[in-house]
């Protein structure tokens, strides 16, 4: 039975919540079930959303909004070829509904045919009265086509509509960022600060433009601006912190990083920088602490087991370094950057062989870096393992194919292996490429620089050149 109106909660969530727990039945105005409906999708409880819009079409089964929700939880579940049928249907009731097409839009998204998405939202564009989500949804599509240029101009428009649409804001920083506009983007949230004066996410973007700028103080006032907007903005402060270590001043960046973690609970972030700055204060006691906590606070952070690493060996304690490494690595053994460092500290160690290894395994999981590939030659050398180094260089060439550094060096090693017919062909090919680099060669293998066999190819070579 239906209840009394006196008896009836007075908000409708809490009025169709309380439906549910019981036999009765309430009766809603179609318009209560929209905002029902939208309250449950916005936070992201789907099967609550879909029994209102149930009970909603069985109590307005003409509501064409209703059945507009309806297509919105297909497509948001993937089942695109049922939305599109009653996308269909609805359209020979409104076609003049401009849902319609944003749902067809989104339909078309999801199947990542983001041009023909872009041409409905503009007929849907056409037919609304209220164009700000529309745009926003526009801007999205062209950051998935890779096109930031009018991706940036539709998160403008909805910058422009609602000013403290500070999504959009974001992105159309993010645009001017990645189109490398960084002095556009500083016009830009200058203008918009000029509007919207207390906006700390503005002053935060600001500060954050003129610091990859390396314009330390004006990034600095930035930052003081965006915290008296609002003196609990935790962003500001670790911004802020970082540009004081920039200037030098480590203890007032020490302050500012404090400051985080009074306002909000401790991150490993906070914690790292932290521990950095006590290292540049040779506080060295207290940057373990640090370092140490921030490995605690998040284990996977891989910047906290590299600096705990690099903290040791910058000390000779490569035993106490490897220790570390080993235990970053026991966390996560895919990632390069902990084979590469556990290879350094086992060379430091003279284990060559675990060496050869760690280089090995980073290589594989991606690291590709020149120095990578040198250094592990240079192990393999110190093994004693000729030809295994000049395989590794030989692979980095497929990377670095014109880098003289390593065309001498390979030159060194086949010279070690007796290989000369090689060694001239790798000589030859360093000296096209950059003759004026030849003292690495000669600095590196002082045993080969001055011989007679070097000196009459380099001869030749000048001579044939000339």
């Amino acid at each position: 039975m239906a209840l009394e109106s006196n008896e009836r909660p007075s908000r409708p969530i809490a009025k169709f919540e309380s439906m549910l727990k019981t036999d009765d039945v309430y009766f809603f105005d179609a318009e209560d079930f929209e905002d029902i409906i939208h309250h449950y999708l916005n936070n992201g409880k789907v099967a609550l959303a879909k029994k209102a819009i149930k009970i909603g079409l069985k109590q307005h089964p003409d509501s064409i909004e209703l059945k507009l929700l309806e297509v919105e939880v297909l497509v948001f579940e993937n089942n695109l070829e049922l939305a599109e049928q009653l996308l269909d249907k609805l359209q020979l009731l409104d076609s003049d509904n401009d849902e319609i097409y944003i749902q067809r839009a989104n339909i078309y998204s999801k199947k990542n045919n983001h041009e023909a998405a872009i041409r409905l939202l503009n007929k849907a564009l056409s037919l609304s009265e209220d164009s700000f989500d529309i745009h926003s949804l526009m801007g999205m599509e062209y950051l998935f086509m890779d096109d930031f240029k009018l991706a940036k101009e539709c998160f403008i428009k909805c910058v422009s509509f609602d000013a403290r649409d500070y999504s959009s804001l974001y992105n159309v920083i993010y645009c001017f960022e990645f189109l490398e506009d960084f002095d556009g983007a500083i016009y830009y949230l200058n203008n918009y600060l000029d509007e919207n004066p207390y906006s700390e996410v503005a002053w935060h973007q600001l500060g954050k433009q003129y610091f990859s700028k390396r314009l330390y103080p004006e990034a600095l006032s930035a930052f003081d601006f965006a915290i008296i907007s609002d003196d609990t903005f935790i962003g500001a402060y670790y911004e802020k912190g970082k540009v004081l270590e920039k200037l030098g001043k480590y203890n007032e960046a020490i302050e500012n990083y404090e400051t985080t973690i009074k306002i909000e609970d401790p991150t490993s972030h906070a914690y790292l920088r932290i521990g950095k700055c006590h290292e540049k204060l040779e506080n060295y006691d207290m940057a373990k602490f640090y370092y140490y906590q921030t490995v605690h606070e998040d284990p996977l952070l891989d910047k906290g087991w590299l600096a705990i690493t690099d903290f040791y060996c910058k000390r000779k304690n490569f035993k106490k370094a490897l220790y570390y490494i080993d235990k970053a690595i026991n966390i996560d053994s895919e990632n390069s950057n902990y084979w590469k460092k556990n290879a350094a500290i086992s060379a430091s160690l003279k284990n060559y062989d675990q060496a050869d290894f760690a280089y090995k395994r980073a290589v594989e999981l991606g690291n590709y870096e020149l120095n990578t590939w040198l250094k592990w030659a240079d192990v393999n050398h110190k093994n004693n393992n000729i030809i295994a180094a000049i395989q590794v260089l030989t692979q980095a060439k497929e990377f670095y194919p014109a880098n003289v550094k390593l065309q001498y060096k390979i030159t060194g090693f086949q010279l070690i292996s007796n290989d000369t017919i090689n060694a001239r062909i790798s000589l030859i090919d360093a000296l096209k490429n950059d003759i004026e680099k030849l003292f690495l060669f000669q600095e590196e293998f002082p045993q080969y620089g001055d011989t007679e066999w070097v000196r009459n190819l380099i001869s030749n070579f000048k001579k044939t050149s000339s």
